[in-house]
């Protein structure tokens, strides 16, 4: 699962990143309000931590553009005020839960284990079908029928996406930003490299569901159920 930690404090920033990786988590990191929403509204996140006292826009105001744009991924908030009126107005502008500074490494854990078992139902379960494909999440395995292949964890995450939006075209860029984050160098050569690592694994496993190209645009799997 990805998670974007908008947060301006450097070193707790870190610090979270830090925890949350060893957690099996990827994350990204903001520093300031502006790129925390421009971040957050590529819908690439499954989580969002969002500090109130940010710099260029507070976290209220970038939790009600979010909300606004129509985005509902979980966003948890996190600040060092405690004044109900502070937990109140986080909650009324969409947010999912509150946690006050200082908090201990598990509850913070917990609190995002709670908010993605809210994802919807494709989310909670612990494999994503389609066609004649079975994604299981706990062991990076695609299967289809009695055959099954291991992916690396950038075909996992690429599969998944295509899984979940199932017939939906899913533009190169989104792509990137989900697989390899905001910050990486990565190009447009990168996912035709992996979705080119992911037709040979679906040819491996004789599966009728294909990876259909869009010219220019990107890419959607299809089934013969679906022509």
């Amino acid at each position: 699962m990805r998670v974007l930690v908008v947060e301006d404090e450097v070193r707790l920033a870190a610090t979270l990143q830090d925890l949350l990786e060893l957690n099996g988590y990827t994350v990204d990191v903001c520093h300031d309000g502006e790129s925390g929403l421009d971040n957050a509204l590529t819908s690439i996140y499954d989580v969002i931590l969002l500090d109130v006292m940010l710099p260029k826009l507070d976290g209220f105001t970038v939790l009600r553009r979010l909300r606004a744009e129509g985005n509902t991924t979980p966003v948890l908030m996190l600040t060092a005020r405690s004044d109900l009126s502070d937990r109140v107005q986080g909650l009324d502008a969409g947010a999912d839960y509150y946690l006050t500074k200082p908090f201990e490494p598990k509850e913070l854990l917990a609190c995002i284990r709670a908010l993605t078992r809210r994802q919807p139902e494709l989310r909670q379960t612990d494999s994503l079908e389609y066609g004649d494909l079975r994604l299981e999440k706990s062991s990076f395995t695609l299967f289809c029928g009695d055959r099954s292949v291991r992916l690396s964890r950038k075909e996992y995450d690429m599969m998944e996406m295509l899984m979940m939006n199932r017939k939906m075209v899913i533009t190169k860029e989104k792509l990137l930003l989900k697989v390899w984050g905001y910050e990486s160098d990565a190009e447009d050569n990168n996912v035709e490299v992996y979705i080119s690592f992911l037709r040979k694994k679906l040819e491996h496993l004789h599966s009728q569901v294909k990876i259909r190209t869009i010219r220019m645009v990107g890419y959607c799997l299809e089934a013969p159920e679906d022509q």
